[in-house]
């Protein structure tokens, strides 16, 4: 019985790990429907290779950095318990490169190919999984102090503020320290309109992570005994909360509409296995909300050219999320309870405050070392010719 047991665990997070992956399609095809033509084929070819760095990096250190388990023993003892702990490692190095393919959308259409690869790999290899087992491992005995000081510990059960919040926090500074596409914004004022090259795309690559996301959050249960079908509602009552609140703000904008989703789910990743589905909903229709005005601001007051809007999208809406967690998480509330609003603020200040500080530390010194933009003649003529010598649809006259 104890074979059947570790055999479903291990299909269980397996499956999770297949469903996550499938995310980085959601991720690519996304990014790929935004950006303009000449960039599309970067857009396909950075994600899958941010993934394989990603993987590396992860198996050698950052799972290690997480949860102090190396992989530099035999195959027999990794096969142990029908080789769980390594569909494990799996599963978590999906959540891990979400991380590069976050930031690869706001950095997109003008950022070096190379610097961003180092990138990924200090951020995947150490700054995410130092604060991955702060959170899900008990490291320097944060969530002790956390408990200490609030009655309860910090609670993010599929990471609005461990993955998504990290990769939009980290984002920030990048897209700031990158600077702007050039004449995206004119010295009269005017922001020049790039508007997405592919809404079928931007749709598939939603529909993709949207799909995707209910791995990311019912599987992070990990084991089969621990699967909650509550986690699965609130996933979909925050899907559908961030669309609608997307598509009224954002006047129809399918742009808005198929980022809505996406927007609620970030949020209700921390909270899913606690909340009852009303207050899910809601925490996705802020989310939503939240997207398109922060949106707006950045791009069009602020002018901070965040091209997919990551910083918004999974910065701001993973805060949020966290936050979320403490108050729809509440008895008071219809939810388990277990959690209060104080440890929240806490532990996504603390994901926040690492995210930035990371962010501005690595960026700036690629900065300062490789530079981290395409001069302007290399991004006139798009990423896929200056870094992959082919566009996304090559026209070619055939002679015989």
């Amino acid at each position: 019985m104890e074979a059947l047991k570790q055999g479903a665990d291990a299909l269980f997070i397996l499956l999770g790990g297949i469903m996550v992956l499938a995310m980085h399609a959601g991720f690519a095809f996304l990014e790929l429907g935004t950006v303009r033509k000449k960039n599309q084929v970067n857009a396909l070819v950075k994600i899958l290779v941010d993934f394989s760095v990603s993987t590396v990096v992860y198996f050698v250190v950052g799972y290690s950095v997480a949860y102090g388990t190396t992989f530099f023993v035999g195959a027999e003892q990794l096969a142990a318990k029908n080789g769980y702990d390594l569909v494990k490692f799996f599963f978590l190095l999906t959540f891990a490169a979400a991380i590069p393919a976050i930031i690869s959308g706001g950095i997109a259409e003008r950022a070096k190919f190379w610097p961003q690869l180092i990138a990924t790999a200090v951020i995947v290899g150490f700054v995410y999984p130092l604060f991955e087992g702060i959170v899900w491992n008990q490291h320097f005995g944060v969530q002790a102090w956390i408990k200490a000081l609030t009655g309860d510990e910090f609670h993010d059960f599929a990471g609005s503020v461990v993955v998504h919040a990290m990769g939009g926090w980290i984002a920030l500074p990048a897209v700031i320290l990158l600077g702007a596409r050039y004449n995206r914004y004119r010295k009269n004022g005017e922001v020049s309109a790039h508007p997405p090259s592919s809404i079928p795309f931007l749709a598939l690559g939603s529909w993709i992570l949207i799909v995707g996301w209910f791995g990311f959050n019912v599987m992070s249960a990990q084991t089969l005994d621990k699967i909650s079908g509550l986690v699965a509602v609130n996933s979909l009552m925050a899907m559908v909360g961030g669309t609608l609140a997307a598509l009224v703000l954002g006047k129809n904008d399918p742009g808005f509409v198929h980022n809505g989703p996406l927007a609620g789910l970030v949020a209700v990743c921390a909270g899913s296995d606690l909340m009852h589905p009303f207050g899910a909903m809601v925490t996705g229709a802020v989310a939503g909300a939240l997207f398109v005005v922060m949106f707006t601001l950045t791009q069009n007051k602020w002018k901070i050219d965040d091209v997919l809007g990551v910083w918004p999208l999974h910065g701001i809406c993973g805060a949020w999320g966290g936050i979320a967690a403490g108050i729809f998480g509440a008895s008071s509330l219809g939810g388990l309870g277990g959690v209060n609003l104080s440890a929240q603020l806490i532990g996504t200040s603390l994901g926040v405050a690492w995210a930035l500080f990371a962010g501005v530390a690595i960026y700036g010194l690629l900065k300062i070392t490789l530079g981290l933009k395409l001069s302007p003649e290399e991004e006139y003529d798009g990423a896929d010719l200056t870094i992959h010598k082919i566009s996304a649809s090559p026209e070619r006259e055939v002679s015989w």
